[in-house]
């Protein structure tokens, strides 16, 4: 399922216009079966208007300083599992290519666990999921909640029987405390 992103902008006169009007086709893994992202929208750069819609420079999936991204991700039920006869180096590979970045994020020794030099605003769409974080505390969130992350290490989890799917504004911040 794409999801539709209508793009405004301006002409040559400074008239607000549509700039584009598309879909957006999630990004699949096969390290990450029944899960979507959406990328739907960012730059490596502070922001500007793009007037033509044209969409900003944003290569890796979490952004630098002064970068940002605004996206959908899912949240696959735990009791999808991996295909037994995955190829690791291949899927890694994969995800390199299609979400460049992410994966550097990931602790193999702790499956789903990460952390960003992000602040990320989350708002729960559909489904239930729980939010880990590095000392075992979990909060359950359900529709119509919202999370704000700012750089703490965490892992998303769904022991429920359906996807969780949510809407997320990623910002690059400095990872210091004050």
């Amino acid at each position: 399922m794409g999801i539709r992103r209508v793009v405004t902008g301006h002409d040559s006169e400074g008239k607000a216009v549509f700039a584009s009007d598309e879909v957006v086709d999630p990004i699949n893994l096969d390290l990450l079966p029944a899960t979507d992202f959406y990328r739907l929208w960012g730059s490596d750069e502070p922001a500007r208007f793009p007037d033509d819609g044209s969409k900003p420079s944003s290569h890796n999936y979490f952004p630098g300083l002064g970068g940002f991204r605004f996206g959908l991700f899912s949240v696959a039920p735990d009791s999808v599992t991996l295909v037994d006869d995955i190829d690791f180096d291949a899927a890694l590979a994969e995800l390199e290519n299609k979400l460049p970045g992410l994966g550097g994020h990931l602790e193999p020794e702790h499956p789903g666990m990460h952390t960003t030099a992000t602040i990320d605003f989350e708002y729960v769409i559909s489904g239930r999921c729980v939010l880990e974080l590095d000392d075992g505390a979990t909060c359950e969130l359900s529709a119509g909640d919202t999370v704000i992350q700012n750089g703490t290490r965490h892992a998303w989890r769904n022991p429920y029987d359906e996807p969780c799917l949510m809407v997320v504004a990623i910002i690059g911040a400095h990872h210091a405390s004050a």
